[in-house]
């Protein structure tokens, strides 16, 4: 009766080991070991409280994940961003004997408060937050040899320094820099990891091109206290593509509109007055358009430079044929010759051993020396020469204007502000 009741209880034993959830020799190892390394732990106490003061330094590695990026705002100078921020460091305290061939401890999320971390903050930090949905997103590993693997996923907005003189052909160096609160260099120490940050291939700046990121170090002296601090810089090159169809186009385009009143004759006056002022608050609404995201920065800004060149050359148009108009009222006011078929004749004539030469301009015939051309335009009649003046501004206004494009394109792709600022 005894050996059957014996085999009895081992089938039971053998029958509750297989239920699923039921407590294996190896969960109640893992439980074990998870008492033993939090048995009188002190998380208010830093790893390396009781070593010598030279070392007691506790060495924080970092590393960053850009998971998305998908805001960068000049009007408020900042960018914003998604990433897992890890951190890794040893704590000899949580050490263990791997004897069940434990990779690592993955400590549940109820735990996390029992772990000492380090106290660092995002120095650049605009506004933040953890995600918690389903639960909070941050993870928590142990080794056998102490070592704390720690990983949050943080969504914030961080401050960025941008230098908008060669806006929009301008590269931007925004910076992301950590430091800790409470403790000085002589207890902590942050370092980059080898790959600092990394990117996720599913990035897509709508108006940047990502070139390349820089770490560094920027120790903070508080007081005479230094603090660790580390930072890398993120560098983005603006696309201008968008600004070159949507802004530099048009400007152009309204600019060659306004040339179109020196082709008018100088007597319609309604058809030129309309134009000049259909160019100049075009011209108007477009720079106010091409600045209306933009700070408001005391120095002058490449586009700043081309929308109000454009507006002066439309601006210089509509004051030209206010001239043209001056020189028509004056028609009226000279004498001339009446010939007898009712037509306006002036002829003088000069010979100083020079070229004679004849203008004819509306029945107007003159003819004078090279050396008295001034006299020419005289004694020209009031039509004559606001029509003269138009012609000139026919070729005067495109060649100017060309000549201030080929030296504006050329210094501002050639120009590198940030060179002159480290100068």
């Amino acid at each position: 009766m005894k050996p059957h009741c014996d085999v009895r209880i081992l089938l039971v034993t053998g029958w509750i080991c297989n239920i699923p959830g039921a407590w294996t020799s190896s969960n109640i190892t893992m439980s074990t070991v998870l008492g033993d390394i939090f048995d009188g732990y002190d998380k208010k106490l830093s790893p390396k409280y009781d070593h010598a003061a030279s070392d007691r330094q506790v060495v924080v590695t970092v590393n960053i994940f850009i998971n998305s990026m998908f805001s960068v705002s000049e009007a408020n100078m900042d960018y914003s961003m998604s990433m897992f921020l890890r951190e890794r460091w040893v704590d000899e305290r949580l050490r263990y004997v791997d004897d069940q061939n434990f990779t690592r401890l993955e400590l549940d999320y109820s735990l996390f408060d029992q772990v000492w971390m380090p106290d660092m903050f995002i120095l650049n930090e605009k506004f933040s937050n953890f995600h918690e949905v389903t639960i909070p997103n941050k993870m928590v590993h142990v080794y056998p040899d102490g070592t704390v693997q720690y990983s949050a996923r943080v969504t914030g907005t961080f401050f960025c320094k941008m230098n908008l003189r060669k806006y929009p052909f301008d590269t931007q160096s925004c910076h992301f820099e950590v430091e800790s609160y409470g403790h000085s260099t002589s207890t902590m120490k942050f370092v980059w990891s080898e790959d600092a940050v990394t990117i996720a291939d599913s990035i897509e700046f709508p108006q940047f091109e990502l070139i390349e990121t820089q770490s560094y170090s920027c120790e903070k002296d508080y007081f005479g206290i230094v603090f660790p601090c580390i930072g890398v810089n993120i560098i983005l090159k603006r696309n201008y593509a968008y600004y070159i169809i949507q802004i530099y186009i048009p400007s152009v385009l309204i600019v060659i509109l306004s040339w179109v009143n020196f082709w008018l004759d100088p007597t319609s006056v309604p058809a030129r007055i309309s134009l000049g002022l259909l160019t100049v608050l075009t011209m108007t609404t477009q720079s106010a358009g091409a600045r209306a995201n933009l700070p408001r920065v005391s120095y002058v800004k490449a586009i700043d430079v081309y929308m109000a060149t454009c507006m002066t050359f439309v601006f210089l148009g509509l004051v030209e044929y206010a001239y043209v108009n001056v020189l028509m009222r004056g028609e009226g006011k000279k004498p001339k010759e009446i010939k007898t078929d009712g037509s306006a004749d002036v002829k003088p004539e000069a010979r100083n051993g020079g070229t004679i030469e004849t203008v004819s301009l509306n029945n107007i015939s003159v003819s004078t020396s090279p050396s008295k051309r001034f006299l020419c335009i005289q004694n020209m009649s009031s039509i004559g020469r606001a029509r003269l003046v138009d012609k000139i501004s026919r070729f005067l206004f495109p060649i100017v204007f060309v000549v201030f494009n080929i030296f504006y394109w050329i210094y501002y792709m050639s120009w590198h502000p940030e060179e002159d600022e480290s100068t």
